[in-house]
């Protein structure tokens, strides 16, 4: 046998390609344009140096990638480079705030500020801190949370289990609409029902509201999460002959219990910041009040606001509400990495 070798012929259907670094080249040339650009047009904003910037990268990875590449291969540099830029306009603004707030909170966030009230401090002077803004805000996301969860929970389970016709369709509906209802609507009416019953403002009141804001978002994520759970579990518990109602308990939450976990979770982070409904049926309170179901209480959004208000002439106040807004920042940061580490705590372990 002869032990000849035959090489493969070279491809003649590839075409010219670009480098690797092309891309990155791109980014740099226009960066460098845009700031021309715009210090020869006397642009200050840095943020219109970006968007310019932006469009020369657009324009410029199509132009040459299709003079290059041609048209098709330039289609797809062009649908990539969408994605990065769609990217960073959203990630920018992003980091610009978190570093913003951090750089301007950190100034008097200590274990005082954390620890203490306002109490007698003017909001001219320095001095005081959140600590009763923080107890409010932990009362009152926990009552509506209370509220909130084990009714959007079980409203999931039966549209998901029982859920059937017009009552259903309804249920649904409803649901559609209240997750876009501004948060001012619920607060109004649960100020109408107090209004009618002449009760004076107290913490349940915005815990009430806050968990008409809840409901929808728990409904929303719980639905979606049972809707997971595979069709042959519940019919290999219903075969051997397990009432439905303790299938759903014993089969179908527990498989999707991680999931429900983090809707809640991310459901009590959006209503954490509600400013308007608190407003209205809390007022706010620069002493420390334990009990949500009388009086008027603190909240942690309420008091930015309030020291951002009476912040005119004031560093005291306006450093007040920086460092009190990084700490609400902090607390919905917190609630999305424990919501995060419980689903993959309570993801289904598959075998290798």
């Amino acid at each position: 046998m002869s032990n000849t070798v035959i090489e493969p012929r070279p491809s003649t259907l590839r075409g010219a390609s670009l480098p690797k670094w092309f891309p990155y080249a791109v980014v740099v040339g226009s960066v460098v344009v845009a700031a021309g650009i715009g210090l020869a047009a006397g642009l200050d904003s840095k943020v219109q140096w970006g968007l310019i910037a932006a469009i020369l990268f657009l324009l410029g990875t199509y132009g040459i990638a299709a003079r290059v590449e041609g048209r098709r291969q330039a289609k797809d540099r062009i649908a990539t480079s969408f994605v990065w830029v769609a990217f960073l306009l959203a990630v920018v603004p992003l980091v610009s705030l978190v570093w913003v707030t951090v750089s301007r909170g950190i100034k008097v966030l200590d274990v005082y500020f954390l620890t203490h009230s306002m109490g007698v401090v003017a909001d001219s002077e320095p001095g005081g801190g959140i600590y009763a803004a923080i107890l409010g805000s932990l009362e009152q996301v926990a009552l509506a949370t209370l509220i909130a969860a084990p009714v959007g929970v079980l409203t999931a389970v039966y549209l998901v289990e029982y859920g059937r016709g017009n009552l259903s369709r309804a249920i649904t509906f409803f649901v559609d609409v209240m997750t876009g209802i501004p948060s001012i609507v619920a607060g109004l009416f649960i100020l109408s029902l107090m209004l009618i019953f002449e009760m004076q403002p107290f913490g349940f009141a915005g815990s009430l509201a806050l968990a008409i804001l809840m409901m929808p978002v728990v409904v929303r994520s719980t639905e979606e999460m049972l809707k997971l759970v595979p069709n042959e579990l519940r019919e290999a518990s219903l075969a051997l002959g397990i009432p439905k109602w303790r299938t759903i308990l014993k089969v179908v939450l527990p498989t999707s219990i991680g999931g429900i976990t983090t809707g809640i979770m991310l459901a009590i982070a959006r209503i954490a910041g509600e400013t308007a409904p608190v407003l209205l049926l809390v007022w706010g309170n620069p002493f420390i009040n334990a009990n949500p179901f009388e009086g008027a209480q603190a909240s942690l959004p309420l008091y930015i606001y309030q020291q951002y208000a009476n912040s005119a002439g004031s560093g005291a106040a306006y450093d007040r509400a920086w460092a009190a807004s990084l700490t609400l920042i902090a607390f919905v940061m917190i609630l999305n990495l424990v919501a995060r580490g419980i689903a993959r705590w309570k993801a289904p372990k598959t075998g290798r």
